[in-house]
């Protein structure tokens, strides 16, 4: 890690359809970015833009609607993995002041007899914005395309088999979720819109926000703002790609802070997809991350039983 300026940015293309070099040089670049910032910006990801826009829109719909109406959609025992979770639930890890958000989620859809079918409740149809469901399942598939083309790549900088990862993240415990901060009415009480925070999945995609907000933390403890340009995304390291890999790539501490004053009526819109790997999927770190320079960091846990731990001490789950 190093006191960088400014989030790397690479081209996907070059991974998918480059010259053996460009794909060398995408993984190097990738890996690198992954080791020392914890952070990406992708152009040329793969993500179609009017499928972004149209579930940018239905979520809109969604979130307008009246509480009364949204609070159909939480349903209690699903610890928020699906469906609605209302404004001032979720909690940063080690925080007790609740954000400033409320947020959908959608989860793995299984079309064949997979058993693991039987793990994943059902996502949940919204009956006043059908639309909603339909779009957030095609961008979910969407997600996980770029995800595993990304996953590729960071197999081989690890000196890894380059489909390491595919059997891990076949129907994966993936979450798509779309946030929603609404207007800030009244001074907050010691909160942001999402606390400093370090994710709990492999890695995370999120497109271009409605509105800035987005930052990274340095090792000076600086805040660097995440901008990416129009159709690009940022991408970033999970803690279980950092557990597995023993520290080695970096899931760095970021956070989306409130707008000036004069600007808290402006509402934000953000649809990050956290990849997930298969609940029985060993986050054991790798030996080849583990040496006399970098000792074993973590005990061995499964996913399964990490995420349900993170999701206790974020609050969602009792």
């Amino acid at each position: 890690m190093y006191d960088f300026t400014s989030i790397p940015k690479v081209d996907l293309r070059q991974f998918i359809a480059g010259t053996s070099e460009q794909q060398h040089q995408f993984v190097q670049n990738l890996g690198d970015a992954f080791r020392h910032v914890g952070f990406v910006i992708v152009r040329n990801h793969g993500i179609p833009q009017d499928l972004v826009e149209d579930f940018y829109r239905a979520s809109m719909e969604f979130f307008y609607l009246p509480v009364k109406t949204k609070m159909k959609y939480e349903i209690p025992n699903l610890a928020g993995q699906r469906g609605y979770t209302s404004f001032g639930r979720e909690h940063a890890k080690h925080s007790r002041v609740a954000d400033l958000k409320e947020f959908f989620q959608f989860g793995q859809e299984i079309d064949d007899d997979d058993p693991i079918k039987a793990e994943y409740p059902d996502n949940v149809f919204v009956e006043e914005v059908p639309q909603f469901f339909h779009l957030g399942i095609k961008l979910y598939r969407a997600f996980e395309r770029t995800g595993a083309h990304l996953l590729e790549a960071i197999a081989l900088y690890l000196d890894l088999p380059q489909d390491y990862f595919a059997p891990k993240i076949h129907h994966g415990n993936s979450i798509l979720r779309s946030i929603y901060y609404p207007p800030i009415t009244t001074e907050p009480a010691s909160a942001i819109r999402a606390e400093q925070h370090e994710d709990i999945n492999l890695i995370t995609l999120l497109v271009g926000a409605s509105a800035g907000g987005l930052q990274v933390q340095n090792m000076a403890g600086e805040w660097i703002d995440v901008l990416p340009d129009h159709n690009e995304i940022s991408i970033n390291v999970g803690d279980m790609l950092q557990r597995l890999t023993n520290n080695y790539l970096k899931s760095t501490t970021h956070r989306v802070i409130n707008p000036p004053r004069e600007r808290w009526h402006e509402e934000r819109l953000s649809i990050p997809f956290f990849l997930h790997p298969r609940s029985e999927v060993r986050l054991d770190c790798l030996p080849n991350c583990v040496s006399d320079k970098r000792p074993l960091a973590y005990p061995p846990i499964t996913a399964g039983e990490y995420l349900d731990e993170r999701l206790r001490e974020i609050g969602l789950k009792k």
